[in-house]
């Protein structure tokens, strides 16, 4: 089913203005008028229709930094153990 192409301007100019308006919460329970603000920059990108791919690189961003701090802290404990090892003493002499 295709819209007609006013349809479909009126469709894209509608999300547009919602897309550079923001609410108070309280305001819309309260069920006083509605006040409205120009969104920021930032805010806009994070609004926009492709907010996916913002939370995905996020995320991502999040777990490769989880990935580099296990590789870190693997090699920190392989050389803890191979001094303890040329020492001559292991973890279990302190128990």
């Amino acid at each position: 089913m295709a819209l007609s192409p006013f349809i479909a301007q009126e469709v894209a100019q509608e999300a547009q203005d919602q897309a550079t308006q923001a609410t108070a919460y309280d305001s819309v329970w309260a069920g006083d008028a509605v006040p409205t603000q120009a969104l920021s920059g930032m805010e806009q990108v994070m609004l926009s229709n492709d907010k996916l791919y913002v939370v995905l690189a996020v995320v991502l961003i999040i777990w490769i930094g989880i990935v580099i701090l296990l590789l870190r802290n693997d090699n920190r404990l392989k050389s803890v153990e191979r001094t303890m090892e040329e020492r001559g003493t292991s973890f279990d002499d302190g128990l």
